[in-house]
């Protein structure tokens, strides 16, 4: 007991800087850190961020070495939009005249802005088009636009490549296929 009563008043005594002591009894002692953590273990005190500034000569050189990174918005441009078509849409009001009264085959493809795989797909449909210009004609539709018409043909997954002649369904793909695949497709109604 006389122990703990040494500690108690060496840790009270005004030489400890470390530590206040606040006696609520005759038996019952609180310590409290008259200083933080940080400063009690050696490390630096942190007081709120820091904000590093970045000079221009880190967004030279950063650009140097990649040469697509804009220095404005810092995004990295994509060089294959440029070489996609522009595939014509079609809505519920074209839908009539655009695909079920057409002359000849019609390849729709159904898609929507956020489907990743209709994006990867998009390249081929523009090349299909381009290839078969003349023999076929090429659409696509957002489902998010025009969903009557998805429900109508039960479009459950997208992007679902359809094929009609003469306003009737003749095939569909479904997924996010090679080149090859609606190629082949689409040899079967020429």
């Amino acid at each position: 007991m006389a122990s703990v009563t040494k500690s108690m008043a060496a840790l009270s005594s005004p030489s400890s800087s470390r530590f206040a002591t606040s006696v609520s009894g005759p038996a019952m002692m609180t310590l409290l850190p008259a200083v933080s953590l940080s400063s009690r273990r050696g490390l630096p005190e942190c007081k709120g961020l820091k904000i590093q500034s970045y000079s221009k000569l880190s967004f030279a050189s950063y650009n140097s070495r990649y040469p697509g990174v804009s220095k404005r918005r810092a995004a990295v441009v994509c060089e294959a939009q440029e070489t996609a078509l522009d595939i014509p849409a079609v809505t519920d009001r074209t839908w009539q005249s655009l695909v079920l009264k057409a002359d000849g085959p019609v390849l729709v493809e159904f898609w929507a802005p956020w489907c990743g795989p209709c994006r990867m797909i998009h390249p081929v449909i523009g090349e299909l088009a381009q290839q078969y210009a003349g023999k076929l004609k090429c659409f696509q539709l957002n489902t998010d636009d025009s969903p009557s018409i998805a429900t109508q043909y039960g479009i459950r997954s997208i992007p679902t490549i359809m094929i009609f002649i003469n306003g009737e369904k003749k095939d569909a793909v479904i997924g996010a296929v090679p080149k090859t695949t609606l190629s082949a497709s689409i040899e079967k109604f020429l």
